[in-house]
């Protein structure tokens, strides 16, 4: 009666982080990180399913980060792009695009197709925003390469990581979208937001109908090290805009915010006809592990505002974004996972008295 998914990544043991710090370093074998991947996605997947998820994900457990995935690795990059701040004071920082033609050196569907056969659950897979990669292109432009042929390059590359998903099976792909807060944040005219929302369409518009009821934008003010980069941004500013993306599902942060009921009513202005709205229910950045009870009542508040035959739930975000992020424990997240999936059913039992 209401579907649940996950967001997407579960943080990596300590030894498949230092694994991945060793082979950046180059004191490890391909081989040995490759096997130690393969434990983490099988263990991951499994452990997943044991929740009773009725849909999975890898963990994210191959990804450097949900946000470089594409370009990890790529020749033509700098190192000193885009600084992204967070609250606690901490930094991420974005490669920049050093020349073109601009290629992905790695499309998401090779980390589905690992996954696909080691579930027995329907695997959903996160991609990167292209409004995101859009970031790597430098203010002071690339001689012999137009930010226009680069968008127009990003752009083709954006629905083949899609596509790939969809046609290797995926349940859904889901767009991490969470730089749409950081625009406000950047831009409080919204133009920013306006010119992400409409780079994404470019790529969403050459899907079909059904192709789109199967893709969804996930939204939240970036969770990192327990700290966030926009949550001081009122939903209430990226909602109307938000609705505008021509996707079929919306995973909305929300079991962190200071005034949830506020959020919902928002969400019920704006939202339209036909699209599915995954409501969070757990937050990854909070330690403690929600009662299914807690999630219960967070699931009939927004069965409130939101139609039965539109509501879904999820978790506020990826609970291991960057590979490097230990800031929660694997035990919790599955354990969180757990608490939204009891704390559905129970809410669904109550709805359908």
């Amino acid at each position: 009666m209401i579907p649940t998914e996950p967001i997407g990544s579960i943080p990596r043991s300590d030894e498949l982080v230092a694994a991945m710090r060793a082979a950046g370093e180059g004191s490890i074998d391909q081989a040995d990180l490759d096997r130690l991947f393969d434990e983490a996605v099988q263990d991951t997947i499994l452990r997943m399913e044991v929740t009773g998820s009725p849909v999975v994900t890898d963990g994210e457990q191959r990804k450097p980060s949900f946000a470089t995935y594409p370009v990890h690795g790529l020749a033509s990059l700098g190192a000193d792009g885009v600084v992204i701040p967070f609250a606690d004071g901490h930094t991420r920082r974005l490669p920049v695009l050093t020349e073109g033609p601009f290629r992905y050196r790695t499309h998401a569907d090779a980390y589905l197709r690992a996954a696909l056969p080691l579930a027995t659950r329907p695997v959903k897979q996160a991609v990167i925003s292209a409004s995101a990669l859009s970031l790597l292109y430098p203010d002071d432009a690339i001689d012999g390469y137009s930010r226009d042929a680069f968008l127009a390059d990003l752009v083709d590359e954006a629905e083949a990581d899609i596509r790939g998903c969809l046609d290797a099976g995926a349940h859904c792909v889901q767009i991490d979208f969470t730089e749409g807060r950081l625009a406000l944040k950047l831009d409080p005219s919204g133009g920013l937001l306006r010119s992400f929302i409409e780079l994404n369409n470019t790529v969403l518009d050459r899907f079909t109908r059904d192709e789109r009821r199967r893709i969804g934008v996930h939204s939240c003010p970036g969770g990192d090290h327990d700290s966030t980069h926009s949550a001081d941004v009122d939903y209430a500013e990226l909602l109307p805009q938000l609705f505008d993306f021509h996707a079929g599902a919306f995973y909305l942060e929300l079991a962190g915010e200071r005034d949830p009921e506020a959020v919902l009513t928002a969400v019920a202005a704006n939202m339209r006809p036909g699209q599915r709205i995954f409501v969070g229910v757990t937050d990854p950045i909070d330690p403690r592990v929600e009662t299914a009870e807690e999630v219960r009542d967070r699931v009939l508040a927004a069965a409130r505002h939101i139609p039965l035959d539109q509501l879904g739930t999820t978790d506020d975000c990826g609970f291991s974004p960057f590979a490097d992020d230990r800031s929660t424990a694997r035990e919790t997240a599955f354990a969180k996972i757990r608490a939204r999936i009891e704390g559905t059913a129970l809410a669904a039992q109550q709805l359908q008295a």
